[in-house]
């Protein structure tokens, strides 16, 4: 937890410590466009980039019970026994998530899934799995790193964070553009193997980074009662939940969405949009840990963090509703993202639906933040409980009932559920202010 005096954290002080894990965020943000348009340019664009895409959405799903560790190392490792138990924890988690991969990615199983299931048409089945092949050290990459990472952040070194998405980025961008270049395989294929090399080298990158760290950690005995594992156990699974909760969204869209009319088209142009909208989304995911590193022990700062929240909340929304709701959306879609001029169009409204949220997101974390701090997770999962549900009642509802086009339908769910779960979290917030000014 951050001990500088009160009078010091102004908005300028949250915007240095912040703009190295937005940069993080954004940087990843990148990826997203830029491999779509490399697929885009390659054969067969339209089958590869929903392959892509759905693949690209279980990869997340599987992943999501270790994402959020990054939070639990930033909040939980204080010293020498913290550091080892969470650890340990985190190897055994990414271990149970790659045998379940494993087992998902059987011929049987899979075709299950994709074909009767989401009713893929088989080649689209066929393109996704040898994708998620490629995908599979992707899980476990991404929970070593993010323990690192969270490590980072707690020892406030933020730019750190940065230096290892660099190293992804430039690991992504050089593996796909030699495939691109020199070898004959399927847009699928390049972007997810450009993700699974380049995650891995951004693990071993934060690793190296956080090595001073960790050995201060080591020396460092606890001065309070020692975590056990089951209280991280009590701790994370909230959290876990949460996450999977959350990222299964975007299989279940895509599930619902290939039920519905101009499904494929809908397929193909949710990852290109997804894209650009994490782009500004990302600065909200990125203040999450800025914030939780620095409320303080008793939420001292929570009014400069909160006006920091309402400012960028704001900017992000405008910078997408510009891009929305002007010629910027033709030129992103068409010149940039590589989308033919249908898909172009078809892509339209759906973004202008989801402008708002970038807003939500920085709202949610802000929330989230303020909660994870005072070790209050179990609100989180129940606020994404609303979300999730929300959304897998109104995408039927929409598409089935009233014929909406799938990625319309997809986007009407999202800001909706969104909106629902921002709503629930705020009286579990007031809550704890409430009990931190009793103190």
């Amino acid at each position: 937890m951050s001990t500088m005096p009160k009078e010091t954290l102004t908005l300028k002080r949250i915007f240095h410590f912040w703009i190295p894990l937005a940069a993080t965020w954004f940087m990843m943000a990148v990826e997203g466009p830029f491999l779509a348009a490399v697929i885009a340019r390659l054969t067969d664009p339209k089958f590869n980039l929903a392959a892509y895409g759905v693949a690209f959405s279980f990869a997340v799903l599987m992943e999501s019970p270790i994402i959020m560790i990054m939070s639990a190392s930033n909040a939980l490792v204080k010293d020498r026994d913290s550091f080892l138990k969470l650890r340990n924890f985190t190897y055994v988690l990414n271990g149970v998530i790659t045998v379940v991969m494993i087992i998902f990615l059987l011929p049987s199983v899979f075709n299950f899934i994709t074909i009767q299931l989401i009713g893929l048409p088989e080649n689209v089945s066929r393109l996704t799995h040898y994708a998620c092949i490629v995908l599979l050290p992707w899980p476990a990459a991404i929970g070593y790193r993010r323990f690192y990472q969270g490590i980072l952040v707690s020892s406030h070194l933020p730019k750190r964070v940065a230096y290892g998405t660099v190293v992804r980025l430039s690991s992504m961008a050089i593996t796909a553009l030699i495939c691109y270049w020199f070898f004959n395989l399927t847009g699928a294929v390049v972007g997810t193997m450009a993700l699974s090399l380049g995650v891995m080298a951004e693990a071993a990158a934060s690793k190296f980074m956080a090595k001073k760290s960790v050995n201060r950690l080591l020396l460092k005995k606890s001065k309070e009662k020692s975590l056990s594992y089951r209280f991280i156990s009590t701790f994370y699974f909230p959290l876990a939940l949460t996450s999977i909760l959350s990222l299964s969204v975007q299989p279940m869209v895509t599930f619902f969405i290939g039920h519905s009319r101009m499904a494929l088209e809908s397929l193909a142009v949710l990852p290109v949009i997804n894209s650009l909208v994490f782009i500004f989304r990302c600065t909200g995911f990125s203040f999450q840990e800025v914030a939780i590193a620095l409320f303080g022990e008793n939420n001292e700062f929570y009014k400069p963090l909160r006006n920091f929240a309402v400012l960028l909340g704001l900017i992000v929304t405008a910078g997408l509703s510009f891009v929305a709701f002007t010629p910027l959306s033709f030129l992103w879609f068409h010149k940039v993202s590589g989308l033919s001029l249908e898909l172009t169009r078809f892509a339209n409204l759906p973004t202008k639906i989801v402008s708002i949220m970038p807003g939500l997101v920085v709202l949610l974390s802000f929330q989230r933040a303020l909660l994870v701090n005072n070790r209050k997770t179990k609100p989180i999962t129940v606020a994404t409980v609303i979300e999730v549900v929300t959304i897998i009642t109104i995408l039927p509802f929409t598409i089935d009932f009233f014929g909406i086009v799938g990625a319309v339908a997809a986007a009407m769910a999202l800001i909706i559920g969104r909106f629902l779960a921002n709503s629930y979290l705020v009286i579990p917030v007031l809550q704890v202010l409430k009990k931190g000014r009793q103190r």
